[in-house]
């Protein structure tokens, strides 16, 4: 199944509910369990950007679903990567 990096700001309206629910994080990755992912990974971390998560997505359309209506609430922006594996990298390579 293909990997996905998301990675994702909090805007000022993300930072206050965080403070004030932290465990709307949690109720999030629900969420994006719901629209047809599989949370692999998530981290919050320091830099640019508040959070990374690794997903699994059944395809492009399914995560992009996921990333615009995430995005629609206004809460926090993000950039979503797709990921290869290195290993599936070096084989297609040797074709």
């Amino acid at each position: 199944m293909p990997i996905y990096i998301m990675a994702s700001r909090l805007t000022d309206e993300g930072r206050k509910t965080i403070k004030e629910r932290p465990e709307r994080i949690k109720e999030v990755n629900e969420e994006v369990v719901q629209m047809g992912a599989k949370l692999i990974a998530q981290y919050a971390i320091l830099g640019p950007y508040d959070f990374i998560n690794i997903l699994e997505a059944k395809d492009d359309e399914t995560i992009v679903q996921i990333a615009i209506q995430l995005g629609a609430r206004g809460t926090l922006q993000m950039e979503t990567f797709a990921a290869i594996p290195v290993d599936d990298l070096v084989k297609k390579l040797k074709k």
